[in-house]
């Protein structure tokens, strides 16, 4: 771990200021707000991964006071646990170490917290933070609904014709409430660790990241205690209502790290192929066009769960031990 100077509070500082900026940028740039609000972690990743904890820490509360005093505590509240605490805690997750004798590994070597875990955590942050900006908000069935009546309002705006009936009006707003707290929790998972992967570059390829970088096609898995997490909130999908609603975020949220685990199998198993390059196009297309596909990355990453260790003997090369 990197010693507290005043280059890490520094860096610390002017993390939470872009934050903040990026956050506030997201308010008045609606088009933008959702890619503005996820890249506001990202000055918090990277000075977390590569100035430490209190780097991190100051960030976090530099980003929250500003956030506080330029829109509302309310605002800061919400900015804080959808997204500047996710990303100091993926740092500091990032940065553990420890001997990996202390596992039955070599004693030159250092084991690093498993990528498995982070990606699970993360699943979780997200789900717990979803949450209290619901109970904030107030979000209930009505919220999801009117959103369905503005939707429809725009169809018809198109198409004068389209009236559909009480029967399958309440049928799409029973899918949506189910389908609206899912994909918000599965894209903001998706996009706060590609905000995590982009802040490991970036510290790797400036010099100064604390863990070194790691294969993620083999480590990239999620914990086998969330497939769980995941079936229970499936489970709750079916009770409708509120619940319906918490089951939907969590089957969303840890459907998503099964999704990246999947396509890091993926990207395994086609290692080496000739043909690899223009099939992971095709399935990448293959998802982003038709949605379908991805159940299937989600089916492998829901069947290949373990824990990859990796191991730093110097601090610059890794590899990974199954446990």
């Amino acid at each position: 771990m990197k010693t507290v100077n005043s280059t890490s509070l520094l860096i610390g500082a002017l993390a939470g200021v872009t934050a903040a900026l990026l956050s506030l940028g997201a308010n008045t740039q609606s088009s933008l707000a959702i890619a503005l609000y996820a890249g506001s972690a990202l000055p918090i990743l990277i000075a977390g991964l590569g100035w430490g904890n209190v780097a991190a820490i100051l960030a976090v509360v530099v980003a929250g006071l500003i956030g506080s005093v330029m829109v509302s505590p309310y605002f800061s509240l919400l900015f804080l646990v959808i997204t500047l605490v996710p990303a100091a805690w993926l740092s500091h997750l990032a940065n553990l170490a420890r001997p990996a004798s202390e596992l039955g590994g070599p004693d030159d070597a250092m084991a690093w917290y498993p990528l498995s875990d982070i990606l699970t955590q993360l699943a979780g942050l997200v789900t717990v933070g979803m949450i209290i900006v619901g109970l904030v908000v107030g979000y209930d069935k009505s919220m999801s609904d009117r959103m369905v009546e503005l939707v429809l309002e725009a169809l018809k705006a198109q198409e004068p014709l389209y009236n559909p009936d009480a029967d399958t009006l309440a049928q799409f707003k029973a899918v949506f409430s189910i389908a609206l707290p899912m994909v918000q929790g599965a894209m903001w998972v998706l996009m706060l660790f590609a905000i995590y992967y982009i802040a490991t570059r970036i510290t790797q390829i400036a010099g100064n990241n604390l863990r070194p970088r790691e294969d993620m096609p083999s480590t990239l898995r999620m914990h086998r205690y969330a497939i769980f997490a995941f079936l229970g909130g499936l489970l709750l999908c079916f009770a409708g209502g509120t619940l319906g609603a918490l089951g939907a975020l969590i089957c969303g949220t840890f459907g998503a790290g099964f999704l990246l685990s999947g396509f890091a199998v993926f990207h395994f198993r086609t290692r080496g192929k000739s043909w690899r390059l223009p099939v992971l196009w095709i399935g990448y297309l293959s998802v982003a066009l038709f949605t379908i596909p991805a159940f299937f990355f989600l089916l492998s990453g829901l069947m290949d769960t373990r824990r990859a260790i990796a191991l730093s003997p110097t601090g610059k090369t890794t590899e990974t031990k199954d446990n």
